[in-house]
């Protein structure tokens, strides 16, 4: 009878459509977080992560940090901050998003996401993509400054 009632809670927690974990900054942390969203696909992965930040970019007022200098890497997750927080951001920090998270690591709590990147060429979308994990911030209590 006990191993009927632990069975059967493995059962059920193992059944949870969207996970909550919690990411290191080591590479196979990473790593693993890029695979549980793959295999959430197109669901994602609700949780508090920790990213290095080497590089970022600006597309359309969103500001994205990335964990690779190449954010087409495999390995890269890219964290998206939402436009309308730049300004408070510039006001409690003294400057950009953009320029001050680089070379930090930050906690990020929200939803990573395998999101599909078209290509375009003369400004036309194409066929081909490429996948990448994003996490959407759409609020300042979603980013804690670690380093």
């Amino acid at each position: 009878m006990k191993y009927l009632v632990l069975i059967s809670i493995v059962i059920l927690f193992g059944c949870s459509s969207t996970p909550k974990i919690t990411s290191n900054t080591d590479t196979a942390s990473i790593m693993n977080l890029i695979a549980l969203t793959e295999d959430k696909a197109p669901e994602g992965v609700k949780g508090t992560f920790r990213f290095p930040i080497k590089t970022s970019g600006n597309q359309r007022g969103v500001i994205y940090l990335n964990t690779e200098n190449d954010y087409r890497d495999r390995r890269n997750i890219t964290v998206a901050i939402h436009p309308k927080l730049i300004n408070a951001f510039i006001k409690k920090y003294g400057e950009s998003p953009e320029s001050y998270l680089i070379d930090k690591t930050i906690e990020v709590t929200g939803e990573a996401k395998r999101m599909k990147i078209f290509f375009f060429s003369k400004g036309k979308i194409t066929k081909k993509y490429y996948f990448q994990t994003h996490v959407r911030v759409a609020s300042l209590e979603q980013i804690k400054i670690l380093s």
